[in-house]
């Protein structure tokens, strides 16, 4: 799997960008025999499309891509990473792209050479590219391989991507950057006062766990948490058998953070970064938390569980409330959280929350220049109401069915303190093959983020 550039002295063969209306001008642009070529392979320069244009010898001459119509174009993204797929294995070069258009494209071409190949051969595209003029190759680079190890922690079962291989992934990762690296463990998260965690976890045979990760000596505090179950059955509410087959990517919250925290420590950027992971398998045994318990939280919340199936936002609580305590400049939670979200704009778009309308500017300005789409949802006030039982402080899962996604949130928001805060409730997972995105786990938000933190955190 190879998610870098060519060198910029290879050798490239030619491809070049042609829009269907410009087709037969570009056509009759070309010497004879390329010319002749098209016409008689009757390529169209459909979106997607690709054509090979043999020299004298049988070797490649050029190639084209087909870039279809602007109104095809607007209903996807990573156009010509299916250019990458389909053509021959080389080393080609961009000619006649918009150079707005060069950023997305390098990164879908990168992305493109992709495969989760832990357990089967796959095949990636092999076909390697030139980095554009005016392309930051090296920043494009750490993007693809923090997106590689998110797309790579999802896909992992939970088999082989429990609590203790995400603690392993986290001290990987760690060591690779110098990165310091905590953990507690166990019964520990009682004496270290984090008892949602705990009790969420409790029922599994693998210890349920808080990791800590810091990097960085300089600049704002930036942390980021991401929900760490890495299966759920539901508990005691347990899950439907449809609904608990995709329960493997439960951890795709911790998986976009620690791809995020690759891609920030890689560059170098001038923040002092801290990922808090709680680690939790949701379980079912006789030690599982039960509907109507009641918890009290980090923060001294009492918490009734009315759904064990709703144990995200409860680990994810004790997290937060430890986080908000060293008072980062930013804190940013994500979560594969609730259904909600998904009924409301499906498996593609990445919701967010937040308070802090610059902090949304950020993040939409940056979910539009890193083609990682995103959308601001409310934090209602009036249905602060719906999570505030009778016999507790708040209600981890509101009956009735209604605004489930805001609901969560305005939970999690609870324990977050004054901090300046944004929670995304993602789902990490493409459900069919796209251009530069296999079906498989997949990030959400992370480079949203990463382009949104210059202006966030005014570095």
């Amino acid at each position: 799997m190879d998610l870098t550039f060519a060198a910029p002295d290879a050798e490239a063969i030619p491809l070049h960008i042609v829009e269907q209306e410009a087709l037969t001008d570009w056509a009759t642009s070309q010497p004879d025999p390329v010319r002749l070529w098209v016409e008689r392979t009757g390529f169209s320069a459909k979106l997607g499309s690709t054509l090979a244009v043999p020299d004298r010898d049988g070797g490649l001459a050029l190639a084209v891509a087909g870039y279809g119509t602007a109104a095809a174009r607007a209903r996807g993204r990573f156009h010509l990473a299916a250019a990458a797929a389909a053509l021959p294995e080389a080393t080609y070069r961009f000619e006649g792209l918009d150079p707005a258009r060069a950023q997305e494209e390098s990164l879908g071409w990168l992305l493109a050479g992709y495969a989760f190949e832990r357990y089967r051969a796959q095949s990636p595209a092999k076909a390697r590219l030139v980095a554009p003029e005016g392309v930051d190759a090296a920043r494009l680079e750490a993007i693809a391989a923090g997106e590689a190890l998110t797309r790579d922690l999802i896909n992992t079962p939970a088999s082989d991507m429990g609590p203790d291989e995400l603690e392993s992934a986290c001290a990987d990762l760690a060591a690779r950057f110098g990165a310091d690296m905590t953990s507690v463990r166990g019964g520990d998260l009682l004496t270290g006062n984090f008892p949602m965690v705990y009790a969420v976890g409790r029922a599994a045979v693998a210890e349920p766990r808080l990791i800590d990760m810091t990097w960085g000596a300089r600049g704002p505090l930036l942390t980021l948490v991401g929900k760490g179950v890495c299966f759920d059955t539901g508990g005691l509410n347990l899950k439907p058998a449809g609904n608990m087959g995709l329960m493997k990517k439960d951890m795709g919250g911790a998986a976009t953070v620690l791809g995020l925290a690759r891609m920030i420590m890689a560059l170098d950027l001038p923040v002092r970064l801290r990922v808090l992971v709680p680690a939790v398998e949701n379980a079912v045994s006789g030690a599982a938390v039960r509907p109507g318990d009641i918890l009290t939280a980090r923060n001294g919340r009492t918490v009734e569980v009315n759904n064990t199936d709703a144990e995200g936002r409860l680990v994810l609580a004790d997290a937060l409330t430890y986080g908000a305590e060293a008072d980062p400049d930013l804190m940013i939670s994500m979560a594969t959280l609730t259904g909600a979200a998904r009924v409301a704009l499906g498996p593609d778009i990445a919701p967010y929350f937040t308070d802090d309308g610059e902090l949304a500017q950020a993040i939409d300005m940056g979910g539009t220049a890193a083609a990682d789409p995103v959308w601001r949802l409310p934090l209602h006030a009036p249905y602060e109401a719906m999570i505030e039982p009778a016999i507790a402080d708040l209600d981890n899962a509101p009956g009735g069915g209604f605004a489930g996604a805001i609901t969560a949130a305005l939970f999690l928001r609870r324990f977050a303190g004054q901090t300046r805060y944004a929670h995304f409730d993602i789902y990490g997972w493409q459900p069919e093959a796209r251009p530069a995105r296999p079906k498989g786990g997949v990030g959400m938000g992370g480079r949203a983020l990463l382009e949104a933190l210059p202006q966030a955190l005014n570095l």
